[in-house]
């Protein structure tokens, strides 16, 4: 794995997150740029963060000279982060639950 990044804590679902994700697993680096750019779901632009931020970890912190051009998004992890639990007040005095969902997005780009 040539570079990584993190988002932690985001406060989209991560069932929604990863519908956004899935568009870009295994695409080029550029390529995923545009269509992330043109995704018009709430995810979209803080993976795209995520994506520059892995691109310029790729291109500034590795010893070799890497071109952005050969950039393959390897693979995408997205997982649960916590739940805040909020209480919806319903007839009768009961009360629902409302599960605020967080995730954890980890991006690994490859060299082509």
């Amino acid at each position: 794995m040539v570079a990584k990044a993190k988002l932690r804590f985001l406060r989209i679902s991560p069932r929604k997150v990863k519908i956004v994700t899935d568009l870009i697993k295994g695409k080029k680096a550029t390529e995923a740029i545009n269509i992330l750019k043109f995704t018009p779901n709430a995810a979209a632009r803080p993976v795209l963060k995520l994506l520059n931020s892995a691109i310029a970890n790729a291109t500034n912190n590795q010893r070799q000279k890497i071109n952005v051009d050969d950039l393959i998004v390897k693979q995408i992890i997205v997982g649960n982060g916590p739940i805040m639990k909020r209480i919806m007040p319903r007839a009768r005095g009961t009360a629902y639950r409302i599960n605020k969902r967080m995730s954890h997005i980890t991006i690994f780009l490859d060299n082509a």
